[in-house]
């Protein structure tokens, strides 16, 4: 591999050199805004709290502002997916590697916000009051997933594997969920862990 190749390259500066990249990355969120907006979603918390976090999952309030708990997972997101892309693409230039990423995320936040996943997060998981993401919060969410792909490519694989075990801890510490649970209780319901979510 040549010492100029773009995956050795600085991401910043292949980013920030390639106008291509930077207008796909642009307009696919921007794709999302419309799409989202065609959903019914709302910019901003309907609560009308104006601070960009939400920490009570429990609350009105979550899923509504810029970061909120899962926030986090979103992040880890990002750091899967940097994986998975690598691993798939191996010689696909970095900037196409993360436009890949953001591409899957913003698919991800037009599906999570469609009525069957709604409905589906509200009936298996502890998400009962679930009724979608603001418009801002899937902006934040996308921003989050890049996030995670950059620090994954900085962090190499196994800092950013243990990157990845201690968030997943600190979030089933802090809120009784994590990237995984969500993950499992999304496609598999267990009534044993919800019921665990849902404990005082």
């Amino acid at each position: 591999m040549s010492a100029d190749d773009p995956i050795k390259q600085s991401l910043w500066a292949d980013i920030t050199d390639n106008r291509y990249a930077m207008a796909t990355y642009l307009m696919m969120v921007v794709a999302v805004v419309v799409i989202l907006q065609m959903q019914g979603r709302v910019w901003w918390c309907q609560a009308g709290d104006m601070v960009p976090w939400a920490w009570n999952i429990w609350s009105t309030h979550n899923s509504q502002h810029i970061i909120d708990p899962y926030s986090f997972t979103h992040v880890l997101h990002g750091v899967i997916e940097f994986w998975l892309i690598g691993f798939v693409f191996r010689r696909m230039p970095i900037v196409w590697r993360l436009a890949l990423a953001i591409f899957i995320e913003s698919s991800w936040e037009v599906a999570e916000n469609s009525t069957m996943v709604i409905e589906r997060y509200r009936a298996a998981t502890i998400s009962l009051d679930y009724f979608g993401d603001s418009i801002i919060n899937s902006i934040a969410d996308i921003a989050c997933c890049a996030t995670g792909f950059v620090i994954a490519y900085k962090l190499k694989f196994w800092r950013s594997l243990l990157l990845f075990l201690t968030t997943e801890a600190l979030l089933i510490v802090f809120i009784k969920d994590s990237l995984v649970i969500n993950i499992i209780m999304l496609l598999f319901p267990i009534d044993a862990i919800k019921n665990w979510q849902m404990s005082p």
